[in-house]
């Protein structure tokens, strides 16, 4: 039987729905695609609306181009918004955020049995569920330590679908980083919902713990953190980061606004004057780092003039690149229910603002390193030239061929920036 796998979200998502793909290509199933699936899983999102409206959608999609397929619906919508998959005639296989990894023995059961499935854990206090990925294939290899949150910012309603923070053991990340180095990887990317909060239920064990360990493993020449909250860059963290270089000069640290104001309304942990002396107290140690961040723009209550402080804070701070997202209403959180919400077209223009000023940016960061002598790891090969990023997250391509001496898959090589930036 063949299967598809149509994933909507975060990075812990995809790296779910690559569990999931494992281990069916395992068990004797066959990779297809939307059009000749035989089973059809949509791993949703509901992180907005919006996300919600497009997993529904992509539902409605799957039925109609399978009538006859196995329909599985999994992930966040499905966690928190089974309610609304009822509205849909035909699922086969309900399945929430856990025993994803599981999605061989649910398929079978239903193949044998013919009737619906549902299984949606209550995610108030379980035990994270042990993945391990095949990355054999890839530069880049992903390891998921964590998930769940426990922040409860007023705009998110990922806790309610995630839960609350669990973590992966310390010997199965151990032991995980340390196979895929030996199969030939030397980037380690660790993810999580909540990735610096690694260890919050260990009473000795924290995420600093966990780094300190990684980068003495033999052959590892990057570990990178997918993201990390600036509470959570700790001197125990900045240590890490002043004695080992193998802790890339890249981190993305989301700021989310640079309005006092509006990160009260947004319940979260931190000023904004905490916020920029937390990135001097970066850069002392690694200078020429790329700090980007996520900035939501027009949340309920933002006037025209906490608009303007955020970009007065985000130029003080100086990131290398600003991901921007109009903020965009969830049902079940607090800021849904908030007075003076941001109309769309103003939204819209403050979008644009801070993607010009992003540009900018990362155009200045950029010239830095005009000149300068760089590493990168080539990742894939494309007319001729090879292209793969540096520790710090520029794009670098030059003409060679994979798997020759100098620029085998994974190798660091070293060019003068910029030899050809991407576009």
């Amino acid at each position: 039987m063949k299967f598809y796998i149509y994933t909507l979200g975060c990075k812990v998502n995809m790296y779910e729905s690559n569990v999931m793909m494992d281990a069916l290509i395992n068990a004797g199933y066959e990779e297809g695609n939307e059009n000749n699936a035989d089973i059809f899983i949509i791993n949703t999102c509901t992180v907005t609306n919006t996300a919600d409206n497009k997993s529904m959608k992509m539902i409605r999609h799957a039925n109609k181009k399978n009538p006859n397929a196995i329909i599985i619906v999994a992930g966040c919508m499905a966690q928190t918004g089974k309610e609304k998959l009822l509205e849909i005639e035909k699922i086969d296989i309900i399945l929430g955020n856990k025993n994803k990894s599981k999605i061989v023995e649910y398929i079978e059961k239903y193949k044998n049995e013919k009737k619906k499935i549902e299984d949606i854990v209550d995610l108030t206090n379980v035990s994270f569920e042990k993945m391990k990925l095949n990355n054999f294939n890839r530069t880049r290899a992903f390891v998921k330590i964590e998930d769940g949150c426990n922040n409860y910012c007023s705009y998110c309603i990922i806790p309610y679908s995630r839960g609350s923070v669990r973590s992966k053991r310390r010997e199965d990340v151990l032991d995980e980083v340390t196979e895929l180095i030996k199969n030939g990887h030397h980037e380690i990317v660790l993810t999580g919902i909540h990735t610096g909060n690694y260890g919050a239920e260990f009473e000795h064990y924290k995420f600093s713990d966990l780094l300190s360990e990684l980068v003495q493993i033999k052959g590892l020449n990057r570990l990178r953190i997918s993201s990390i909250e600036m509470n959570e860059v700790n001197d125990n963290v900045l240590k890490i980061m002043k004695e080992n270089n193998i802790l890339v000069d890249h981190l993305h640290i989301p700021l989310q606004s640079g309005s006092d104001t509006i990160l009260k309304s947004m319940n979260r942990k931190y000023l904004k004057q905490n916020f920029i002396e937390k990135i001097e107290k970066i850069r002392k140690i690694r200078p020429n780092i790329s700090i980007t961040t996520d900035v939501i723009v027009g949340f309920p209550g933002e006037t025209d003039e906490l608009f303007e402080e955020t970009i007065d804070t985000i130029k003080k701070i100086n990131f290398s690149k600003i991901h921007v997202f109009p903020y965009s209403r969830r049902k079940g959180t607090i800021a849904d229910t908030m007075e003076n919400q941001v109309a769309e077209e103003i939204k819209n223009k403050r979008t644009q603002v801070l993607l010009s000023l992003s540009k900018k940016l990362e155009e200045d960061y950029f010239e830095k390193f005009i000149g300068k002598e760089i590493s990168f790891i080539p990742e894939v090969e494309k007319n001729g030239y090879v292209i793969g990023h540096t520790g710090n997250y520029l794009l670098v391509k030059k003409q060679g061929v994979l798997n020759n001496h100098e620029e085998q898959k994974g190798k660091m090589v070293r060019v003068e920036y910029p030899y050809v930036i991407v576009e």
